[in-house]
């Protein structure tokens, strides 16, 4: 009796907390997402297929391989990098989809620290 006393506003907090994914809704199509750098807001358009995903920035195109680990995590690895540091894979966590966008986390793989930005759907 005492435990179903204390399980009962857990069960009533948490059911009003929906953390339903559907990432495999986002793995193919247009995206634009915007980040900030210093004062400037720039904004990327995304391409992506089930292999490949193609950036769109600041007039230029750049060319990656995905690999997915499973439907909310994949592995960017640039097709065609110009130094070192591009040659670094992209580790990329969707966290949450709600109806035409989702928040995701990247960082380089290995690494511990990650940033987070919002994607938007534009084209199915």
């Amino acid at each position: 009796m005492r435990f179903s006393i204390l399980l009962l506003p857990l069960l009533i907090l948490t059911s009003c907390y929906e953390s339903e994914r559907n990432c495999s809704d986002f793995k193919t199509g247009t995206y634009e997402f915007e980040a900030l750098s210093g004062t400037e807001i720039f904004k990327t358009t995304i391409t992506r297929n089930d292999s490949i995903e193609i950036d769109f920035f600041d007039g230029k195109s750049d060319t990656s391989s995905i690999r997915w680990i499973n439907d909310c995590e994949y592995v960017l690895e640039k097709l065609n990098p110009k130094n070192q540091a591009e040659k670094k894979a992209i580790l990329i966590k969707i966290l949450t989809t709600k109806q035409d966008t989702y928040t995701f986390e990247f960082s380089e793989v290995g690494k511990t620290k990650t940033s987070k930005a919002s994607a938007r759907k534009v084209i199915p």
